[in-house]
């Protein structure tokens, strides 16, 4: 990536614009549903890129790394999707917008519990994201009427399916508000090329005992789909 984009990948919507750098927005989804509500929330706003990157961080990492490698036009990389949200923090047909991504089960087993890489000293298990975006998106979604949380999104290799296992993640990363597969790996290919990130997520289910009978994709479908549609006016 040129220092050009770089530097313009920094500054504010506005200030983007008027230097003449380019406007396009990557957004990343693992499967085609989530694609289509995306797309529909949108309405055709040409400014945004929206590609599927298959399931998991590995995937979600290695389609990243490739569109952003063979395209410099970026300013942002969003992960967007549906995700399970920790009970008390994000109830299903909610939306989370991640303050931190966070590979929560990056790390190694040990007799005292847990260590992260971070503990480990193999880097990080987490990527920052664009903190003001973070929040201006929060403020813009709720001012919409929608049912929002800022928290950290854990992005894990097996989806939670117990309640022991959903007791662990809360505990290791306080605050913690959803879980899904991808985040980690596509800011983390964001980060690689000096772009800032974000990842929104609509609630489909609770965290905890596996009970698919129970999830509501459609709700959280048709709330990402919102999402985005008040994410158009983010980022005008």
């Amino acid at each position: 990536m040129n220092p050009d984009n770089k530097a313009a990948a920094s500054l504010p919507p506005a200030a983007v614009g008027q230097s003449g750098a380019s406007e396009r927005i990557l957004v990343m989804v693992s499967v085609p549903p989530e694609r289509d509500a995306v797309l529909r929330g949108l309405g055709g706003d040409g400014r945004f890129d929206v590609r599927i990157g298959g399931v998991g961080a590995v995937a979600a990492a290695v389609s990243t790394a490739k569109i952003l490698a063979t395209n410099a036009a970026y300013r942002l990389v969003i992960c967007a999707g549906i995700a399970g949200g920790f009970v008390g923090r994000a109830e299903i047909g909610s939306l989370v917008v991640a303050d931190e991504i966070i590979a929560a089960d990056l790390g190694a087993e040990t007799a005292e519990g847990f260590c992260s890489v971070d503990e480990l000293g193999f880097g990080s298990a987490r990527v920052q994201v664009d903190a003001t975006l973070a929040a201006r998106m929060t403020e813009k979604l709720q001012a919409a009427g929608l049912s929002v949380c800022m928290g950290p999104i854990l992005t894990v290799s097996t989806v939670t399916g117990t309640a022991e296992t959903t007791a662990e993640l809360a505990a290791r990363v306080p605050g913690a508000a959803a879980e899904a597969m991808e985040g980690y790996g596509v800011a983390s290919a964001a980060k690689s090329e000096g772009l800032p990130a974000l990842e929104i997520r609509a609630v489909s289910n609770a965290i905890g005992p596996r009970d698919r009978e129970a999830w509501r994709i459609k709700d959280a479908l048709n709330a990402l789909e919102s999402a985005c549609h008040v994410l158009r006016e983010v980022l005008s």
